[in-house]
């Protein structure tokens, strides 16, 4: 499994989140296993990650204040631009992982037609939708900073990418 790591600052629009690397896993199921949305589920919900959730991403720049959230690719692909405009492109396949700060803007660019996600949050945390708008300031600013981390990583348990990258 490779694990790539990008870390995005506010950009006037989108918050982001300075702190707190995107973590990408790469190909942590097979292809056949990849294909099941309860691989996912059960993987998440495992590791403490509940609320799940299957669609997939949606169009337009937008992000949660109050969650951390994770995306489990389960079938097709999409080019996800992750951090606001200026952030960077992505091509999410099945099998891979998406793990989002809270505060880290995220929109779909194009997808295959089968294209698929499994996400869920945190124990405890419940998402809300911003958008990048004037109003949503400074609430939101407060609401990313008081987002506790999770208790466990959600692809590696008690070991992972969020205790090495998210620990300061």
């Amino acid at each position: 499994m490779e694990i790539i790591e990008r870390t995005y600052t506010d950009d006037g629009t989108i918050p982001n989140n300075a702190g707190l690397p995107v973590i990408i896993y790469r190909v942590v199921f097979t292809e056949d296993e990849a294909l099941r949305p309860e691989s996912y589920e059960d993987l998440f919900h495992r590791n403490h990650w509940g609320g799940s959730w299957r669609n997939g991403l949606f169009k337009y720049h937008h992000y949660h204040s109050t969650a951390h959230e994770v995306l489990g690719i389960c079938s097709g692909w999409a080019d996800a631009l992750i951090g606001g405009e200026s952030g960077d492109t992505f091509r999410i396949q099945a099998g891979d992982i998406l793990l989002l700060p809270a505060g880290t803007g995220h929109k779909n660019l194009g997808q295959s037609p089968d294209f698929r996600v499994v996400g869920a949050y945190p124990e405890g945390q419940y998402p809300d939708m911003n958008y990048g708008y004037p109003g949503e300031r400074p609430h939101v600013l407060s609401n990313i900073k008081s987002v506790p981390l999770p208790s466990r990583d959600p692809v590696e348990g008690e070991k992972g990418p969020v205790f090495t990258l998210w620990r300061v």
